[in-house]
């Protein structure tokens, strides 16, 4: 019993560590990609991050409070897009891991 025990608070803290060691891109990959496209390239949903003025100017405190508060209805920066962009259920860490990495693409 107590070897099972150690194995399931092992597998636990194999699986919390794993998801802490998510990268920029792997969060972006899972949970910006199907409005933002391919390596931030944007679509029919959501702005290109390549390039991106507001990506590229902005301080990452700004950028982190519309990734963690989303955007909609007169807050709306690019209104020529009819989705509005929801909060992101992400940590400060991964938030900061995801600012570093959109403005990575920004540059580009």
């Amino acid at each position: 019993m107590r070897r099972l025990i150690g194995l399931g608070v092992l597998a636990l803290s194999v699986a919390v560590a794993s998801s802490a060691l998510a990268s920029g891109e792997d969060i972006f990959k899972s949970k910006c990609l199907p409005c933002h496209g391919a390596a931030g390239a944007g679509t029919a949903m959501a702005p290109a991050f390549k390039g991106n003025a507001f990506i590229k100017t902005g301080s990452d405190d700004d950028i982190s409070k519309v990734i963690a508060g989303g955007r909609a209805g007169a807050a709306k920066k690019y209104k020529e897009f009819a989705l509005d962009m929801p909060p992101a259920p992400l940590t400060p860490q991964e938030i900061s891991d995801v600012v570093h990495y959109l403005k990575g693409l920004a540059a580009q």
